[in-house]
């Protein structure tokens, strides 16, 4: 009897045997509950071997997304801030939070878009859906409630015309016929609220729905039209944002006149956005223009209001 009571007792004192995680390089700002789903999703698998690599970088959750806007300069912002050494940029699009089949995949598949990076570095995705996409914000805040957000932005008016000027050519390179740009914006002689273009450029709906996640603190606006005008203080702004030490020069950028707007100068070596950037607008009538104007203009008020800062916008 004794030597079965004391068999129970080191039964119950013995350790439990606890198998060992494996090794993630995670944001320290990424909650817990994102760790264990993550750890949940892959526990059965070898993907963190492949994303280890041998000099010390790996692949890691992004600390920055570049949520939007379509056609508001979001490559151009994420180029530029590729000039940063301790910026890690993934180089596509990857509709991570917004797209059904992508999301179901787990925050591990996630992991498997990102650049390799050190420690030192912050990771940065970009897909411009993500502002517009209502389900996105709290999908974002769940994975880490500490995000820094970049929402890049320019006049609603002419962002619309830009929205439709690169579904325009998608179209002519497939040698696809397009309707023209009135067709979209005139329904029954008024303007066509419901097209999708304009809803796109309505920023104080989209921007109500991200501060019910975020602080305004966390999200910092860049002013599309003053980074293609003069592309270094907003630069220097996001510099600021994401606690990076100035590294990005005036020198960094040059005025390229054939092409008619900035290019990017790096360690002596020039390059410039992709020729689909900086495309010519469709020609619109004045007095279709200045609804357009009209419409936004309330809708533009508002979204000063909510965020405390004024744009040079019709």
């Amino acid at each position: 009897m004794a030597a079965f009571l004391l068999g129970a007792v080191l039964l119950i004192v013995q350790p439990q045997i606890v198998p060992s995680r494996p090794a993630i390089n995670l944001n320290a700002e990424t909650s817990q509950s994102v760790q264990r789903e993550l750890l949940k999703k892959t526990s059965q698998k070898n993907d963190f071997k492949e994303n280890i690599h041998s000099n010390g970088s790996c692949r890691q959750l992004p600390q920055t997304i570049i949520i939007g806007v379509r056609k508001g300069g979001t490559r151009a912002l994420l180029e530029m801030l590729s000039l940063h050494p301790d910026i890690a940029a993934a180089e596509s699009e990857v509709h991570f939070f917004d797209w059904e089949d992508h999301y179901r995949n787990g925050l591990q598949w996630y992991i498997n878009q990102m650049p390799f990076s050190y420690p030192h570095q912050i990771t940065v995705e970009k897909t411009p859906a993500y502002f517009t996409s209502p389900k996105v914000p709290e999908r974002v805040y769940n994975m880490n409630q500490s995000m820094r957000l970049l929402l890049i932005l320019r006049d609603p008016s002419e962002r619309v015309l830009s929205d439709y000027t690169q579904v325009f050519y998608n179209h002519m390179q497939k040698h696809k016929p397009y309707p023209s740009i009135e067709q979209f914006l005139i329904k029954d002689g008024e303007l066509n609220v419901d097209y999708k273009a304009i809803n796109r450029s309505l920023y104080y709906i989209h921007m109500q729905n991200w501060l019910k996640y975020f602080p305004l603190d966390r999200i910092h606006i860049v002013d599309g039209d003053k980074l293609i005008k003069d592309p270094f203080p907003e630069i220097e702004k996001v510099e600021r944002f994401l606690k990076l030490s100035p590294q990005i020069n005036a020198s960094n950028f040059y005025f390229n006149k054939t092409k008619g707007f900035y290019c990017l100068r790096d360690s002596g070596r020039e390059r410039c956005l992709h020729e689909s950037k900086g495309r010519a607008h469709p020609q619109v009538d004045t007095r279709l223009l200045e609804k357009l104007h009209e419409y936004f203009h309330e809708p533009n008020k508002n979204f000063f209001e909510l965020v405390g800062r004024t744009f040079d916008w019709h």
